[in-house]
């Protein structure tokens, strides 16, 4: 099953992710924090899905993700983000759904994705 990409400053958000996507069949998974941890775990082991926060404590997520394409072309992404109207450049594939996330529509962007 798919290997997951967390892009989340919040490790209580970032683990809850991984929970609600472990029950879904993610089997691994990196959790980045910034922007740079984020193209570097992604370099490191090509994801399969990435779920990104939009603002980080250091970056934002929708840079990392446009550099992640850049770099390994197309991943699909699903943006988490309190603030979803500050997702630029949120460009596809991508969804974007709003903090606080509910299980069933990351559970449903997570299947239409892998």
């Amino acid at each position: 099953m798919p290997h997951v990409l967390i892009i989340e400053d919040e490790p209580l958000i970032a683990m809850n992710i991984q929970m609600m996507l472990e029950d879904e069949g993610a089997t691994s998974f990196d959790i980045a924090v910034t922007e740079n941890e984020a193209i570097a775990a992604a370099l490191a082991h090509r994801p399969e899905l990435i779920t990104s926060d939009v603002k980080l404590i250091e970056g934002t997520g929708p840079a990392a993700v446009l550099e992640i394409h850049r770099q390994l072309g197309e991943v699909p992404v699903i943006f988490i983000s309190g603030t979803p109207e500050d997702c630029e450049p949120c460009e596809p594939p991508g969804i974007v759904l709003s903090k606080p996330v509910r299980a069933t529509d990351l559970k449903a962007a997570f299947h239409h994705m892998v």
